[in-house]
């Protein structure tokens, strides 16, 4: 899932500043898992900046929804009747949903609430940690599973660098080595001497296909 964490309240006053009402939308799906942006967050963050407007003497007039994906033109159409009279729209989507709200409700500005992080897992309660980077060339089957392009800090592609110790990646001891994880996995499948396959530079247009990305199910489509 993607994952993400809201802003500083400041940054996103600052955002806001000069507008009088303003939409807060969050969303259904992953920054609703994460704690981030669903109905909860949504209710929270409005109720701090109407106090927080309010002590400073201000106006602000704020509204609140949540649909149930903002990356999804079902649900988004209908913020643009919800968003009537409202100086700003602030999604506390990922950028997806920031972006696709911009698209398809063409006034008034959207504006991001969260700074979206990766995609990811629930490793444990209240955690979530880094798993794919969407690079659109995915090679787990050759590493076991485990993604060195997330995973290894320098998305290494061939083994580790020089400065992994004891299985902890250089930046941090916190943060395990994934080529260590990688050969412990192999090891175990029995499947080392995949590991002695040359992978070539990865070609990063493939995530991206020469340009913005597009996946399209002709099954799927309109006749």
């Amino acid at each position: 899932m993607i994952v993400a964490e809201r802003k500083p309240l400041e940054e996103i006053e600052a955002e806001l500043k000069g507008f009088k009402k303003v939409l807060i939308v969050g969303c259904g799906t992953c920054v609703t898992v994460c704690m981030a942006g669903g109905e909860k967050e949504v209710g929270v963050l409005a109720s701090m900046l109407r106090m927080r407007a309010k002590m400073r003497g201000e106006a602000l007039e704020v509204v609140e929804a949540t649909v149930q994906r903002q990356c999804d033109r079902e649900y988004v159409a209908p913020i643009a009747q919800l968003a009537e009279g409202c100086d700003a729209i602030l999604s506390m989507a990922c950028g997806v949903g920031v972006n696709y709200a911009t698209e398809v409700v063409r006034s008034p500005v959207v504006l991001p609430a969260l700074n979206t992080r990766f995609f990811g897992a629930n490793v444990d309660e209240g955690v979530w940690a880094v798993r794919c980077a969407g690079c659109g060339d995915c090679l787990l089957a050759k590493t076991g599973g485990i993604c060195p392009i997330a995973r290894c800090a320098k998305s290494l592609l061939n083994g580790p660098c020089g400065g992994s110790q004891d299985g902890k990646c250089e930046v941090s001891p916190d943060v395990e080595c994934a080529w260590q994880l990688i050969y412990d996995r192999m090891a175990a499948l029995g499947r080392l001497d995949k590991l002695e396959e040359i992978e070539p530079p990865k070609d990063w247009s493939r995530g991206r296909d020469g340009g913005p990305g597009k996946v399209v199910r002709e099954d799927a489509t309109k006749i």
